[in-house]
């Protein structure tokens, strides 16, 4: 049983022909999701925290994509944030009036969700509650908290660059001064990714497609994404979610120096030998099978290309994945709602790299035949896919 591509990535026709349930389409909608949070913010959604500068700001957020929206904007913003900002599994017990709480997730039902929205309300803060507008968590809102529906329906694992829109929105309005300048614009930072899902239209061949050639070099291997930092590892992480759940890729998140360390096996044992035929493999007579080959994505920033690849240059096969200059362009330093270098930048190329990565998974599963299993005689050098 072994699988071959059932498509050719350069086959515009036949990928879209091949796409009936819109897969290509659901992973471009990034700059759309942040674009609509931008519109909820242009209809004074969140007037009431318009500069409150409150005492602490927390995430509650449900996990998977929400918590890691907020552990990256968390993360890049680092000692540049203009306040304390914390990530809580639910609301704690000395939250007060002087507080600002943002409540995320996908599930409206969620009772550690639900709970979370009731304790705020109840002590006095304000609330912000960024999930679906429906069942226990708007009765527990009940009017009184700022709600930020989900205003366009995607698949759960593309719904990271929406929760990352409303960590932006907030922190903009209650610390406009300071954090505020520190994130990018909405505006701006939705039409990075639309670029980006332009970049990857299927009409654009390998070579000149980004998310296409992620496809081609993962395809029939072991993925490790690593991160060189907290915030590119939550991007990291997030693709690997999209990897398994869109392609059934079991793709490894880590951390760069975990990566790195995986130098120590060579990566020997995972190439064939030119007698290697997996269908005449017997394991107690040749030993165990081998697998396929491992390659390392390293995600990172085009600030730290020249340092990161310095550092997995020990492995012998990583690659550096980026969003380069020309993909993520510098804002004027003056220019009102412009990310110039720091969190901004950071945070907006991250961002283009989770579509990029949620593209590269659409095209893995067009190209393997979405799951269906191949029996091919003879094949060499070939694995199995799920």
């Amino acid at each position: 049983m072994t699988a071959f591509s059932v498509l050719d990535l350069d086959d515009a026709a036949s990928l879209q022909a091949a796409d009936t349930d819109g897969r290509l389409r659901a992973a471009a909608l990034g700059g759309a999701q942040v674009r609509s949070v931008a519109a909820a913010v242009r209809e004074d959604a969140l007037a009431r925290l318009a500069g409150l500068q409150p005492r602490t700001l927390l995430f509650v957020t449900a996990p998977g994509r929400a918590t890691r929206a907020a552990a990256l904007v968390i993360a890049a913003l680092g000692d540049g944030a203009g306040l304390p900002i914390v990530q809580v599994a639910a609301t704690p017990r000395w939250v007060g009036p002087l507080d600002v709480v943002v409540v995320a997730g996908d599930d409206a039902g969620d009772p550690r969700l639900v709970d979370s929205v009731a304790q705020a309300l109840r002590r006095g803060a304000e609330v912000v509650v960024a999930a679906p507008d429906e069942g226990p968590l708007r009765a527990a809102g009940a009017g009184r908290a700022i709600v930020l529906p989900p205003r366009m329906q995607v698949l759960d694992h593309h719904a990271m660059l929406r929760y990352l829109a409303v960590c932006i929105a907030v922190l903009a309005a209650v610390d406009r001064t300071a954090s505020g300048r520190a994130v990018p614009d909405l505006d701006r930072l939705a039409d990075l990714l639309d670029a980006e899902a332009i970049r990857d239209h299927p009409t654009n061949e390998v070579f000149h497609n980004p998310a296409k050639s992620l496809a081609a070099r993962m395809q029939n291997r072991r993925v490790v994404l690593a991160g060189d930092g907290p915030a590119s590892s939550e991007v990291a992480r997030h693709g690997a979610e999209v990897l398994l759940r869109e392609a059934g890729t079991a793709a490894s998140a880590a951390n760069l120096p975990d990566a790195v360390a995986t130098a120590e096996f060579g990566h020997a044992k995972s190439h064939a030998g030119p007698g290697y035929d997996p269908f005449f493999h017997d394991e107690q007579i040749d030993g165990p099978a081998l697998q396929s080959p491992l390659r390392v994505f390293v995600l990172s920033t085009e600030a730290n290309r020249r340092a990161v690849e310095l550092r997995f240059a020990a492995l012998s096969d990583a690659e550096l994945v980026t969003a380069e200059p020309e993909e993520a362009p510098e804002a004027a330093g003056d220019a009102p709602g412009g990310a110039g270098p720091g969190p901004g930048r950071v945070i907006e190329q991250l961002a283009v790299l989770a579509v990029r990565l949620e593209m590269a998974a659409a095209y893995l599963r067009l190209i393997s035949g979405a799951g269906e299993w191949s029996i091919v005689p003879g094949a060499e050098n070939e694995e199995e896919s799920v």
